[in-house]
């Protein structure tokens, strides 16, 4: 028998910190509302009105993505700078169902952690609220969790949940890519959210290098080089459609970089062959080339070298997309060819 009365916050859960943390957040939150959320913060569950939301469609189709940061929260933790890490998963998870030719609609998230600290989850849901409102996308709800038996301290998990739609005739598949098509690139921001298992190995365990040190071939720190927020194409793929162009396939650069990501896309009897030397590789991966001796192929399988998206186009229309989005702030670059081949990826020096 206990001899002191035992309480949750005893038990490891502050329920005090969580209505904090909703405190916090609700004005962050309610700015990304569109006219169609029905329900406010602290609903049991979010509501949006479909008939506002598909007035302009004939045969809507839903798309729902679901992912993590990963351990890329980790460098975050270690250097108390979350706001970011809000960003990333947003943008994360909008080019997953980008690549389908959706506009994103609504976002849930997930927070988790050993303790709840308010000001932390304000600052990763205020980076949340401006990737939502970058690209139109309502923070219809979200939950905090704090599992002291699961998560080691400082230790933070972040989870989101996208929902978009788009017109069934203009679904993004990548079954009209055929030969004499070319492949642009969209320039990364740097890892985006994806091989900090391996980066954080190398950087850090291998090379002892310090985040908060300047290095000269990056121009930054490295924390803040590894922390720079994932990129979302949302805005780029509008400026494409209202020009007209037609994009047959889209491969978003995440874990399983180019060697992964681009077959998925590719129909039979087509093959994607890259043109090293189109584009600049980040000097980061450069730099973890070098200091974990790590063979080409690898690097190409594990982390997206600086191109965040491929988008398969007609040759006739590259020259003017990229000029289009790269305008709009996406630089961009022919990188290479779809040719007749099984399903694979080339890479040519």
């Amino acid at each position: 028998m206990a001899k002191e009365k035992i309480t949750y916050a005893s038990s490891g859960v502050n329920i005090d910190a969580g209505m904090e943390v909703v405190s916090r957040i609700k004005s962050k939150v309610r700015s990304t509302f569109s006219p169609a959320v029905m329900a406010d913060i602290g609903s049991f569950g979010s509501m949006l009105d479909l008939g506002k939301v598909l007035k302009d469609y004939e045969e809507p189709v839903l798309l729902q993505s679901i992912d993590g940061v990963g351990t890329k929260v980790s460098i975050g933790c270690k250097l108390r700078k979350y706001e970011g890490l809000g960003r990333d998963i947003v943008s994360h998870a909008c080019d997953d169902i980008l690549v389908h030719g959706a506009k994103p609609l609504t976002f849930l998230d997930y927070v988790a952690s050993q303790e709840l600290e308010p000001q932390v989850v304000e600052s990763i849901v205020t980076g949340m609220a401006e990737g939502c409102l970058e690209s139109g996308i309502s923070l219809v709800g979200g939950e905090t969790a704090e599992m002291p038996p699961t998560y080691s301290e400082g230790e933070i998990d972040i989870v989101g949940c996208i929902t978009g739609v788009v017109e069934k005739s203009k679904l993004i598949t990548g079954a009209s890519i055929s030969p004499g098509q070319v492949i642009v690139g969209l320039a990364s921001s740097g890892l985006h959210t994806n091989g900090y298992s391996l980066a954080r190995k190398v950087l850090l365990d291998v090379g002892e290098l310090d985040l908060e040190t300047v290095y000269p071939e990056l121009g930054a720190t490295l924390g803040d080089v590894l922390l720079e927020p994932h990129r979302n194409y949302y805005p780029a793929f509008s400026a494409a459609e209202e020009a007209g162009i037609q994009i047959h396939g889209m491969a978003h650069l995440t874990g399983g970089g180019f060697y992964d990501n681009i077959p998925r896309i590719l129909p039979e009897r087509c093959m994607a062959s890259i043109n090293l030397g189109s584009w600049k590789v980040l000097p980061i991966f450069q730099m973890m080339q070098k200091i974990g001796n790590i063979d080409q192929e690898e690097m190409f399988r594990v982390f997206n070298m600086g191109i965040g998206m491929t988008w398969v186009v007609d040759a006739e229309d590259a020259e003017a997309l990229i000029k289009i989005i790269s305008e709009k702030g996406y630089p961009s670059y022919q990188i290479g060819e779809i040719k007749e081949g099984d399903r694979s990826v080339v890479l040519n020096a």
